[in-house]
């Protein structure tokens, strides 16, 4: 994480915006997950990101923002979910506390926790029978696409997101 933000500041001069979207999902009953598949999540999700977050806290320039994934599941706590549901919510509790650390510096800090996605992560393994039924949950009728998240990440990098600090943004389509 240090060369990627060393190449960014050589490359563009500085760094303004910094998105830790690091994410693994492996999803076991309690009494099933097995210690390598927690420790892949954790890896991942909780201390990559937060590689990213302290890189950024240390680096970023007076005015920038930060923006960390988090997950709708935080919410929604399903069955199966448990631990990844847990690493994701790391993700709130660092937007909200480097928020705090990094007053002064006019750095806005904040989470966004996507819903169901049309991504990869979301889809893969599931029929089109299921992804519909995950659709019919949401009031648009639909899962979000990249786009949607992508949207929130741009709105909260602008200035007009600046006065948004220390918040996780529930950015599923009304699931939760």
């Amino acid at each position: 994480m240090r060369r990627l933000f060393d190449v960014a500041e050589q490359t563009f001069g500085g760094i303004d915006v910094a998105v830790a979207n690091a994410g693994v999902m492996n999803l076991a009953p309690f009494g099933e997950m097995t210690d390598e598949a927690f420790d892949v999540m954790v890896d991942t999700n909780v201390k990559g990101s937060f590689n990213t977050l302290r890189e950024a806290a240390r680096r970023l320039r007076d005015g920038g923002r930060i923006v960390a994934m988090s997950s709708s599941i935080v919410q929604l706590r399903s069955p199966t979910y448990g631990p990844c549901a847990a690493s994701k919510g790391a993700m709130e509790i660092y937007a909200n506390i480097l928020a705090k650390e990094l007053a002064g510096r006019k750095i806005s800090v904040n989470a966004i926790a996507p819903g169901l996605v049309a991504t990869s992560l979301f889809l893969d393994g599931k029929t089109d029978e299921q992804v519909a039924g995950f659709a019919k949950r949401t009031p648009h009728g639909r899962i979000g696409e990249p786009t949607d998240i992508a949207a929130t990440v741009a709105f909260l990098c602008s200035p007009d997101g600046w006065w948004v600090n220390g918040q996780t943004l529930y950015t599923n389509g009304g699931v939760v």
